[in-house]
């Protein structure tokens, strides 16, 4: 059955009108502005990396400041955790964007969520956006979908609460805005980039189906080098932006960083509608009450962290040593610096170290590090994979985490290490430089390159060695705060702001 369609004329009115008349009885009972925060993945569902966690953790920090709602699209592993999903409206179909039904779901502690009913779209195998061929084909419907319904919601769709405000996540959503532009609403919005090298590129014979007005493919739009590009339109259409972390903010208004993008970003830098907050971790991350570790310990207690450490070892069938102990958990990709890890491999072995591994990603790096496991069978442990509780104990373990990532908006690895007195060696860019103090709290270098990665390896050895400086760094590490609570502050500041009433604002522009 072809999908239903409608013209702009018909997006302008009926959709977006259902509705809004009682919504703006019911808003004028509340005194909380109405958030919608949009996102293709969420920890409590599914998640790929960092964003799915942040999605799980600061609607849930912005709560006692606002109506916050979350949007995710209804995925095989979302839809199969419930009996029911009552269907709270129906969402017409545009263009060859195909209609579908909108449920309300409430989790455990109350934060309500909008899920996207569409099976074709969105119940197959695989991660939120591809398979083991690769991305899903359909990925500009399967997103635009998303974008449209969160532009639907703020227009009153749902006849018992509309947004005040849509927070956008990543290209999967960065349409929403430009929607929001084409059909006339004025619903501010916050577009957060949690990597500026995934834009969402699609072909120009994707404007039609996706309901796109000829006029918006063009350099001061939704154009990209003769291609459609989500995150372009999101950075150019939405009210403000956001990135992760300040350094990351002002990395891709340059030239090397910015994707071809630096040139906007710089505009909206000028403009004053770029700003970088750093992310936070929840409150799990701690070793005191974190009931996946072997041991819980605190600071000073480090016959506790050694006990994690004994636990990791025989988990991955290691020796016993009182080595350091070195860990990587990470996407095991270029980005990451995985190569330069390799590089320096041989070197930590031959110190009398060990390394642990957990991960998956590109596969020459799953092969690299599975043979190096084989030379190395009492110093080298890798499981290609992923498994939280696996994780956390490696962060609880391990003396060292090694992450000379290339590029890093925020990275939560870091954050999450030194919370378990693991110290990190990075490479300072993006959050790295924002979250791990040299000689402090971790160790870091500069250019990403085997010598300068090894150099800071060579430096955290040396510090093993000295026990009184190296329990001086795990202190201080351990006491480092990484919660929520600032970075909600930051965005009611900038929410504020696009709503018209802000003072005092605490997010500063880059």
């Amino acid at each position: 059955m072809p999908a239903t369609t409608t013209s702009s004329a018909d997006l302008a009115s009926p959709i977006f009108a259902s509705g809004a008349a009682d919504a703006e009885v019911i808003r004028s009972l509340s005194l909380q502005p109405r958030i919608l925060y949009a996102t293709p993945e969420m920890s409590d569902f599914v998640k790929t990396g960092g964003l799915g966690e942040v999605a799980g953790a600061l609607p849930r920090s912005l709560r006692r400041h606002y109506d916050v709602r979350v949007l995710i699209p209804g995925y095989r592993q979302v839809v199969d955790r419930f009996d029911h999903i009552p269907v709270v409206a129906h969402l017409r179909g545009h263009a060859g964007i195909p209609p579908c039904d909108l449920g309300l779901i409430e989790t455990g502690d109350g934060l309500k969520v909008y899920i996207i009913l569409s099976a074709d779209l969105y119940q197959r195998d695989g991660t939120p956006y591809g398979d083991a061929q690769g991305d899903f084909r359909d990925n500009d419907l399967r997103f635009a979908r998303l974008s449209l319904a969160a532009a639907e919601l703020a227009g009153g769709v749902d006849p018992s609460w509309s947004a005040d405000l849509l927070h956008l996540n990543d290209w999967q959503t960065a349409l929403a805005p430009a929607y929001l532009e084409w059909t006339g609403q004025r619903v501010p919005s916050v577009l957060t980039i949690h990597n500026l090298a995934y834009q969402g590129l699609f072909p120009s014979d994707s404007l039609g189906r996706l309901g796109i007005p000829d006029g918006a493919f063009q350099m001061d739009g939704c154009e990209f080098y003769g291609h459609l590009s989500f995150l372009k339109a999101g950075i150019y259409y939405a009210s403000h932006v956001t990135t992760v972390s300040e350094t990351y903010a002002r990395e891709i208004m340059m030239p090397e960083s910015g994707c071809g993008l630096d040139g906007l970003l710089r505009t909206r830098a000028a403009q004053g509608r770029l700003a970088g907050i750093l992310n936070g971790i929840d409150e799990s991350w701690d070793p005191r009450t974190d009931p996946h570790l072997a041991t819980r310990f605190e600071a000073d207690d480090w016959k506790g962290k050694r006990a994690n450490a004994e636990t990791v070892r025989r988990k991955f069938g290691l020796a016993v040593s009182r080595g350091p102990l070195f860990a990587i958990v990470s996407r095991l990709v270029h980005q990451k610096g995985i190569d330069l890890s390799l590089s320096a491999a041989e070197t930590i072995v031959a110190e009398g170290g060990q390394i642990v591994v957990i991960g998956e990603g590109e596969r020459r790096f799953e092969t690299a590090l599975s043979d190096l496991a084989r030379r190395h069978p009492d110093a080298v442990g890798v499981h290609v994979g992923f498994e939280e509780k696996e994780a956390r104990r490696m962060f609880a373990g391990s003396d060292f985490l090694l992450m000379p990532s290339r590029f890093e908006p925020c990275g939560l690895a870091q954050m999450y290490a030194q919370r378990f007195g693991s110290l990190p060696i990075v490479r300072r860019t993006g959050g790295l430089a924002d979250t791990v103090e040299d000689g402090v709290t971790g160790f870091t270098f500069g250019e990403a390159s085997q010598t300068g990665f090894l150099g800071a390896v060579r430096r955290a050895l040396d510090t093993f060695g000295e026990k009184k400086r190296l329990n001086a760094m795990r202190r201080r590490a351990m006491s480092r705060s990484f919660t929520w609570d600032g970075a909600a502050m930051d965005y009611s500041a900038l929410y504020a702001r696009a709503l018209g009433n802000g003072g005092g604002l605490r997010a500063q522009a880059v």
